[in-house]
């Protein structure tokens, strides 16, 4: 039992190194059963803190993710009052230890929002008091500080290398530090509407947009008894436009309604933040593959189908026929040949179509130069991103910027 412990004290004194001091973020190092093996914070900290983490699930949701072994990523759980942690193991091989990092806010709730929630739970805490006074011991940090945190914890200890992307179902509106009078509102606007022009497109390649929207915004800014009921309020809100957004792209409205409704209901039904920061991603990635799926042919074959979600997903990238034609199985004189016959039109124009699709989002939605676009969609040169966004669109980039910008004024 000594080597156990010492090796799970070896680790948290590694994990501490790592971590910024002036952020005061705990880890807490726990057996599988929930049992205390080492921690960086005191003593009373420690007792407080796992006072919080038992009232509200924590140790039941450790047990769960130890006995999970297909879940090979951080898992993020969350309170009615806002208040977050993350779990990681200790190896892909063992589950033995789990490490526990936080808590934290994603912004900080009121001493009076702390009191309603605790009132409505079975029995008030003794030690309420203890910890409306210990608010202040606990970091607010954005969501994307926080899961840069934790994901280097956990790459650390299992020597996976995971990136932002492995996390971004737990991208949610509500999770934001910033006062919500800092915001910059044009610049949420613009996003958001990235966000829902990609829905009406059925753009499956959304991530970078999603992540962006969801640093910048923490949703309906509307202040509540209870920091949950705030998060309700955003996903309801955020699905009624994505609900919006998919019938213009397409989905049935006696689809997209009832789908809506239910996304919607069981956020209501949710008493975890964890639980909402997922939901709203299962949501708008659902809506994206349904606006998806009715804008591809359904006559595609699986295999012209296949090449066409890859160039979607490949649009900042570099797109070649011969990979294409190795996903497909087939030649590439016959790739092309099936390609044309089935969509219409050839590999290169559908490959353009989708460039110029997603130009027009980043033109409508960014200040980026044309320039900056043309690198970011892997044009050989901006004089050929120009010219093929002429050749496709009747205009080039700036007079299509120029002349969305006059009419939205």
């Amino acid at each position: 039992m000594a080597e156990f412990i010492t090796k799970g004290e070896q680790n948290l004194m590694m994990l501490q190194d790592l971590l910024p001091e002036n952020e005061k973020t705990y880890v807490i190092c726990l057996n599988r059963d929930g049992a205390f093996v080492a921690a960086n914070c005191p003593a009373d900290r420690l007792t407080l803190f796992g006072r919080i983490f038992r009232a509200f699930g924590g140790y039941e949701r450790l047990k769960e993710y130890a006995d999970d072994t297909e879940m090979t990523i951080p898992k993020l759980i969350g309170s009615p009052i806002g208040m977050q942690w993350a779990l990681t193991y200790e190896s892909e091989r063992s589950r033995e230890l789990i490490f526990v990092l936080g808590p934290v806010f994603y912004s900080k709730p009121s001493e009076t929002q702390i009191r309603n929630v605790l009132e409505d739970m079975p029995e008030t805490p003794a030690w309420a008091d203890s910890l409306y006074q210990s608010l202040k011991e606990i970091p607010v940090m954005p969501y994307a500080v926080f899961i840069r945190y934790v994901l280097l914890m956990h790459n650390t200890l299992t020597g996976q290398q995971l990136g932002l992307e492995a996390m971004e179902s737990g991208y949610t509106f509500s999770a934001e530090a910033d006062r919500q009078e800092d915001r910059d509102r044009s610049k949420v606007y613009e996003a958001e509407k990235a966000l829902l022009a990609m829905v009406r497109h059925g753009d499956i390649n959304y991530s970078s947009a999603f992540q962006h929207s969801a640093a910048l915004s923490g949703g309906v800014p509307v202040q509540g008894p209870e920091p949950l009921r705030q998060m309700k309020t955003s996903i309801a809100v955020f699905t009624s436009l994505v609900v919006r957004a998919a019938m213009e792209g397409g989905l049935a409205p006696e689809i997209a309604y009832p789908l809506g409704d239910s996304y919607i209901q069981t956020a209501e039904n949710c008493s975890d933040s964890g639980e909402l920061s997922a939901l709203t991603h299962a949501m708008y990635h659902d809506f994206i593959y349904r606006v998806h799926r009715v804008r591809e042919n359904p006559d595609y074959s699986n295999e012209i189908r296949k090449c066409c979600d890859y160039i979607r997903l490949s649009v900042e990238r570099k797109i070649r026929t011969a990979d294409l034609a190795s996903l497909a199985g087939y030649t590439e004189y016959y790739l092309s040949e099936k390609f044309k016959k089935e969509t219409g039109v050839s590999l290169n124009t559908y490959i353009r179509n989708v460039k110029t699709e997603r130009a027009k989002v980043l033109l409508e939605t960014t200040d980026l130069s044309i320039r900056e676009i043309a690198w970011r969609l892997a044009f050989n040169t901006p004089n050929y991103f120009i010219q093929s966004f002429r050749e496709t669109v009747g205009i080039t980039p700036a007079q299509y910027r120029k002349t969305f910008r006059k009419e939205k004024d």
